[in-house]
């Protein structure tokens, strides 16, 4: 790993309080596992995507941006759940469809609304072209396109945030945070056993991802009116158990496998 990515990677294995198990890398570099992390790795982008428009939608916009926010969405929508998808079709049009409509107006009875729209609008930009690009590498390699529901990682997570605003978003971006800095970490492991194509395009995600994760951060302790370090405590202490751990899926995010 050369000098450049040792410095983009050190703060975040400083901010994980564990690396991968060894257990996951034997276990994701077999070649019988690549087409269900590829994937799940998809499904992943999308899901970041997603969560992230939702945030925006309900804490920082009016309801005429969250419909330009649903109408950016809708074509990627469209394809997860058509019954017949047309991967070149869609892939075709990804310069167009990636961009939205109009200007997206910030609530004015949220301070925050500017900052939140702006670093979310480019982190949700970028995953759906992640999105796209992980989709062209599996429809090049005749790997076709499933949905995946959540596993054990994400579940975990999402079950310690708390439940009254605004301590929910704030728990949120923390959560997100984690997902970014472990997707980043594992990126990096992995990258160095798979095939040159796949080498070259997860060293070139670590970089977004690794901004991504400062977003959260930097969103959630302006938004809290108190020090959240108790709270980015507690959420490393669970996300470290749930990838240390054992578990019996086999996911992007899973922990240590438990094969059958």
């Amino acid at each position: 790993m050369n000098l450049a990515m040792q410095q983009l990677l050190a703060p975040i294995y400083t901010f994980l309080k564990c690396e991968t198990p060894d257990s996951w890398i034997d276990e994701a570099k077999k070649p019988e596992r690549l087409k269900g992390l590829l994937i799940d790795h998809c499904n992943c982008e999308l899901k970041a995507a997603q969560t992230a428009m939702f945030v925006v939608r309900k804490y920082a916009v009016d309801e005429k941006s969250g419909q330009v926010l649903q109408d950016w969405a809708k074509p990627y929508a469209d394809f997860v759940y058509s019954q017949d998808r047309d991967v070149e079709t869609f892939l075709a049009n990804n310069g167009k469809k990636n961009e939205l409509a109009a200007e997206l107006v910030g609530r004015r009875d949220f301070a925050h609304s500017d900052d939140l729209i702006a670093k979310m609008v480019r982190l949700i930009k970028e995953e759906f072209h992640h999105f796209e690009q992980v989709l062209e590498i599996m429809h090049n390699r005749g790997i076709e396109y499933q949905s995946a529901r959540a596993g054990r990682y994400a579940k975990g997570m999402m079950k310690q945030v708390r439940t009254h605003d605004p301590v929910t978003l704030i728990d949120k971006l923390i959560v997100g945070a984690f997902i970014e800095a472990r997707s980043c970490e594992r990126f990096a492991k992995l990258a160095p056993h798979l095939d040159e194509e796949l080498k070259k395009f997860y060293i070139s995600l670590l970089r977004s991802e690794a901004r991504h994760y400062q977003d959260y951060l930097t969103l959630a302790q302006a938004i809290s009116d108190t020090d959240i370090s108790d709270r980015v405590a507690h959420f490393a202490q669970v996300e470290a158990e749930l990838i240390s751990s054992d578990d019996e899926d086999f996911k992007f995010h899973s922990g240590s496998p438990v094969l059958s």
